[in-house]
């Protein structure tokens, strides 16, 4: 897949250093993944969900959620927002 943007994980890696493993361990198996659809998605990654028409993937144990949108048949992953738990229960991203 190509992930646009990496810069969201660079952000929220300085921010919150202790996420950077965790978000590189993502970005590394979205890369190479060739989805074509959420259940080949939770195949690769077991803590996601579908919210809306976002894909909501749980990293660093539940601590950040990184939100995207995937175009399966461009086979694009775009990063909308990378979160703690606590600003994702705010709902803010969904506006």
């Amino acid at each position: 897949m190509r992930i646009v943007s990496r810069k969201a994980i660079r952000e929220a890696t300085a921010r919150h250093s202790e996420w950077g493993a965790s978000l590189n361990a993502w970005y590394k198996i979205a890369k190479n993944a060739d989805w074509k659809n959420f259940a080949e998605v939770r195949n690769s990654w077991r803590n996601s969900d579908v919210v809306g028409r976002f894909v909501v993937f749980d990293i660093s144990h539940n601590k950040c959620r990184l939100i995207a949108t995937i175009k399966y048949r461009w086979r694009m992953v775009y990063i909308r927002r990378v979160l703690s738990h606590a600003e994702y229960d705010e709902k803010e991203w969904q506006k």
